[in-house]
């Protein structure tokens, strides 16, 4: 596997070893050694979650507040645009945004380490998206960061997405308080 960092300290990709021929692919999508070995990701999983999203879809920008969750995300079918932001006040990246096409071609995922926001943005007609979670997600927790906070100048590729009610009313980053 190949591992790439990202201007966010601890954020990264991964490349995953692809075996593949005529009659298709094999690929590890997770093994614990290797990535402790490789990518310093260290954590135990405890959840996985799969979600389906139609073509524009945006969901984000998700946080747990008080018990933060690591996420090793990666897209089963379809493509997102997949943006991550660090939100741990002491980082000096705080406020700052990365972000990745992943798709079911590249087979990319992304780690995003605890304490760090998260959204994506479906850029085919559907995406299935997966995520391993180091914590559980508890719905009294969730933080949300609007999805166009000027202050993030987030580069969506869809411009006028759809959004849920929930992320649509989210507030901007200066007035959350962590």
């Amino acid at each position: 596997m190949k591992v790439v960092t990202t201007p966010l300290e601890g954020c990264l990709i991964i490349e995953p070893d692809v075996f593949g021929d005529d009659r298709g692919f094999f690929l590890e999508t997770y093994q614990s050694e290797r990535y402790k070995k490789n990518a310093g990701i260290d954590f135990d999983f405890v959840q996985d979650n799969h979600s389906r999203s139609s073509f524009g879809i945006l969901r984000g920008l998700h946080f747990q507040k008080n018990k933060p969750q690591g996420k090793l995300v990666r897209v089963v079918n379809g493509e997102v645009f997949d943006v991550v932001v660090d939100i741990r006040k002491q980082s000096n990246t705080f406020g700052k945004w990365t972000g990745v096409k992943i798709n079911d071609s590249n087979k990319k995922q992304l780690w995003v380490p605890p304490g760090f926001a998260h959204g994506f943005q479906v850029l085919s007609e559907y995406a299935d998206f997966e995520y391993k979670c180091t914590n559980y997600y508890d719905p009294d927790d969730e933080g949300i960061i609007h999805w166009n906070d000027p202050a993030l100048n987030i580069s969506w590729p869809i411009k006028d997405p759809v959004v849920s009610k929930k992320d649509s009313q989210a507030p901007f980053l200066s007035d959350i308080k962590l």
